[in-house]
């Protein structure tokens, strides 16, 4: 919630939108009549004579009646930009929403991983005490102690990098969220489970949820604005009117404006055709079809875009769930298999180079499954954004 608000992407997505619907404003106000009040004072001399004061005060109005349509047509034009502003929002939105997700996510996982090659550290540091005691017993050679000691520093020079990435997950965070990159280190650090999705999430999605896409929405209403933008242009080979008066008082003092002043009124009709422009006004017509006609385009290929995109996460979601439960029972044999292998070199019954193949098995399968967790739930965040941000 906090990145919706404070995140710098939204925050000029909504200062585009406030344009937007400002200028809708400003073409709606162009269907109404204007008015205008004004005030003159002068004073004039001719030769030898007296000078002469006056005083004008007076209303002034003017109007352009719609024909055919053209004014109309570019206010539909303003709110289909509006409303396009609106779906871009949204989708900035759902954008930010999915990459404070998929952050969180990345953080978490990291973490796992973390505590994983801890765990395996301590379990390794307690192999090579074990190793050590049995070379110095001359049950093994120092190859053995030598050997261990390698898995366990290459298990520990992991730790720092997870450390490091950790960091840097945070900070992603932080920056999303329209904080320093510091701001969340305290409230993110302390170690929590990867998040999961209900394991039926994603089972029955209903086709027509692809239109609550904002990028479609967006792009539908360019598409109204454009056709729109061609009958403005149309409109424009076509006569234009115009209705204008005026209503005022005049008088040669200040006073007399409200007691004795004449009154002068005017009233104006107008109309213009045009005659010949060199073929401008067809051009224009011409320049706004093939404007209609790429926005369509780019209509289509959002659909096709947001149909790859709703399949590839599926797909995903799909390979990834069946990866998941082949990694955990791998992870199980693992385990169990390193369990086994340190008894039976405690006991003398194998050599070292089992315990030391089951031990980087085990690290490497764990690993893998916190890793395919994460890959899960991002797959899941990926599926909601391809669907325009939830199923509701």
């Amino acid at each position: 919630m906090q990145a919706l608000q404070t995140n710098t992407s939204v925050w000029s997505a909504k200062a585009a939108l406030q344009q937007a619907r400002a200028l809708r404003d400003v073409q709606g106000a162009g269907l109404l009549p204007s008015v205008s009040t004004s005030g003159s004072v002068g004073r004039s001399k001719s030769g030898g004579n007296e000078a002469n004061n006056s005083f004008r005060a007076g209303l002034d109005a003017s109007w352009e009646p719609d024909i055919f349509g053209g004014q109309r047509s570019a206010l539909n034009a303003s709110e289909a930009e509006a409303q396009a502003s609106e779906a871009t929002l949204a989708d900035v939105q759902v954008s930010v929403a999915a990459e404070v997700a998929l952050a969180y996510i990345q953080l978490r996982g990291q973490q796992t991983q973390l505590l994983i090659a801890r765990n395996n550290l301590i379990s390794q540091q307690e192999t090579l005490q074990i190793t050590d005691w049995r070379a110095q017993a001359g049950l093994i050679t120092s190859l053995e102690v030598e050997q261990a000691r390698t898995a366990s520093e290459q298990t520990a020079a992991q730790i720092p990098t997870l450390e490091a990435n950790i960091a840097k997950s945070s900070h992603s965070l932080a920056v999303l969220t329209g904080q320093t990159p510091m701001a969340l280190q305290t409230l993110v650090m302390a170690p929590q489970p990867i998040p999961q999705a209900a394991p039926d999430l994603a089972l029955s999605i209903p086709a027509q949820t692809l239109r609550q896409r904002p990028d479609l929405r967006a792009a539908e209403f360019r598409v109204s604005a454009a056709l729109s933008r061609v009958s403005v242009a149309d409109a424009a080979r076509y006569p234009g009117f115009s209705i204008s008066g005026s209503l005022g008082l005049n008088a040669l003092t200040l006073g007399a404006l409200t007691n004795g002043a004449s009154v002068v009124n005017s009233l104006l009709g107008s109309v213009s055709v045009p005659l010949f422009d060199g073929g401008s006004a067809q051009a224009q017509v011409l320049a706004q079809e093939a404007s209609l006609e790429q926005a369509r385009a780019s209509y289509q290929s959002i659909v096709l875009t947001a149909l790859q995109d709703v399949e590839d996460a599926l797909v995903a979601l799909q390979g990834d769930r069946a990866r998941l439960i082949r990694l955990q029972n791998a992870a199980t044999a693992a385990d169990n298999a390193a369990l086994l292998a340190q008894q039976r070199f405690t006991s003398g019954l194998i050599d070292f180079q089992t315990v030391l193949q089951t031990q980087r098995s085990l690290l490497s399968t764990q690993d893998s499954v916190a890793t395919t967790r994460a890959d899960i739930s991002a797959d899941h965040v990926r599926l909601y954004k391809a669907l325009g941000g939830g199923w509701n």
